[in-house]
């Protein structure tokens, strides 16, 4: 059924076209919109002819002029849902209604495809349909089926999943090539078609320009994820994947970045795949039954600071503003408690993906 909002734009262009004060009732005589107040005085009236309007096929649509009013039943296809109730002085209040309910059913049938759309792609993402009904209701609603695209996964940081859809729904949901639905509180989903030369420079580009328009017209801060480029719609739920994986791993591994790309996820991506008892194993065998826990945050920060100056003690020293020898000795002592000297390659490689899989096995608990 239609929205209170979309019936009251309805009977105030009624009003305004006609004349006519208008409102519409619910086929159970409840009063839904109206422009005038007074009309509510109508009541009884409306309910008698609710109990005598038969239901009877569009084409044989019931209406009753008395005096200075109109009663006109809207159905939706064959089921009669609202009436259309017009009142005041107007010689063609039959072509009035008439319009009325060409105006009011053409609503319902685009809410309806709408709908249906929606679904359709909600669905097609969650893997909940065969493939033959795939093409079936492509063709039927004119979806292109073999179309380069990609899905964009939108999560909210804050509340706000209402302005990121309405905003979205704006600029792409406008044909029948771009798609956008939510899928819980906090995400939504973009299935954007892409030109045939488009590659991924230009989706990061496109991931940025949602990013900025969403923190300007929306007010909403957002991580955007999106997966590989696929060439037929069969294929949206396998980008879709990947685009909540990317978004999955980005939390864990990546917390800064405001944009996952699922093909630039690293070793973070092989992380996130391992089964927890073989983390665990190796955890075990890093730190020697001890945590990754037992590391000060000075100390991690110094390691980290080490690994982003390619392993420099000069470099690292000077952007941590302490001594040379400070520097060495905060290093022996992960060494001493890990057995890994990270001035080592070898040993700093070692160190770092068993801080990854640190901060995996934390999220998975």
């Amino acid at each position: 059924m239609l929205s209170n909002q979309i019936l009251h734009k309805a009977v105030q262009d009624i009003k305004r076209i006609t004349g006519l004060e208008c409102a519409i009732w619910d086929i159970k005589g409840i009063c839904l919109v109206m422009t005038n107040e007074r009309m509510i005085g109508l009541e009884p009236e409306v309910t008698r002819f609710c109990e005598t309007a038969p239901s009877v096929a569009v084409e044989e649509t019931r209406f009753r002029i008395e005096k200075d009013m109109g009663m006109f039943l809207v159905h939706d296809d064959e089921d009669p849902c609202y009436i259309l109730v017009l009142k005041g002085n107007c010689p063609h209040m039959e072509m009035a209604g008439r319009l009325g309910i060409s105006q009011l059913e053409n609503l319902l049938f685009a809410y309806k495809e709408k709908m249906d759309k929606n679904r359709f792609i909600q669905n097609l993402i969650l893997d909940n349909m065969l493939l033959v009904d795939v093409y079936n209701q492509a063709k039927k609603m004119k979806i292109p089926v073999e179309l380069r695209r990609v899905v964009f996964l939108i999560e909210a940081r804050n509340e706000g999943e209402n302005l990121i859809l309405d905003t979205l729904k704006g600029l792409y949901a406008t044909g029948t090539k771009d798609f956008v639905t939510a899928v819980d509180e906090k995400h939504v989903i973009l299935v954007k078609a892409l030109q045939t030369t488009d590659e991924y420079l230009q989706l990061d580009q496109i991931a940025r320009e949602l990013v900025d328009t969403l923190n300007m017209e929306a007010m909403v801060s957002v991580r955007i994820a999106y997966g590989t480029i696929i060439e037929e719609l069969k294929d949206v739920s396998k980008s879709y994947k990947e685009a909540h994986m990317a978004l999955e791993v980005g939390r864990v591994f990546y917390a800064d970045r405001n944009i996952l790309a699922y093909n630039e996820l690293g070793i973070g991506r092989l992380i996130h795949q391992l089964p927890a008892s073989l983390c665990e194993m190796f955890l075990n065998e890093v730190f020697e039954g001890n945590t990754a826990d037992q590391f000060e945050e000075e100390e991690l920060t110094t390691v980290y600071t080490f690994f982003a100056n390619n392993l420099n003690i000069s470099e690292t020293a000077r952007q941590l503003y302490v001594h040379r020898n400070t520097l060495v000795y905060r290093l022996e002592k992960i060494q001493k408690r890990t057995g890994l000297d990270v001035r080592v390659f070898e040993d700093a490689l070692t160190f770092k993906i068993a801080m990854m899989v640190a901060d995996h096995m934390k999220y998975i608990r």
